[in-house]
């Protein structure tokens, strides 16, 4: 099993910045890809930003191109969400999710293991 721990979401103004860590603990392993993605209220959970297990590979949404940043600390089994120049239709919740043993993948439903979520709130 993998426990996931989302910490950062708050609430924020229009243009601001807010930095999510999400780590992980338990049967990790050795190579895991972490990606997080977002879901407003009756909407589809969906995809925002990854990363694989070197950092080089980091793939993104269009939405989040040029403000949204991933990195990760492997000898801390954390990822990190830096969200900058926020606008409201970021407003969700975020969410933490763990691949192990493959690459990064936009596809929610290859993530085996989630964490509870973080609320992000951006006001207008």
């Amino acid at each position: 099993q993998v426990q996931l721990v989302e910490s950062g979401g708050g609430w924020v103004q229009t243009g601001g910045s807010l930095r999510l860590a999400c780590a992980a603990s338990g049967r990790t392993g050795s190579n895991y890809a972490m990606a997080w993605f977002l879901q407003a209220p009756g909407e589809e959970r969906e995809f925002v930003r990854g990363i694989d297990w070197s950092g080089s590979i980091t793939p993104y949404a269009d939405s989040v191109k040029g403000r949204f940043t991933i990195s990760r600390n492997n000898a801390k089994n954390t990822v990190y969400l830096q969200m900058n120049s926020l606008k409201p239709e970021d407003t969700a919740v975020y969410y933490c999710a763990v691949r192990r043993g493959s690459g990064v993948s936009v596809d929610r439903n290859t993530y085996e293991y989630w964490g509870q979520g973080t609320q992000v709130t951006v006001s207008s």
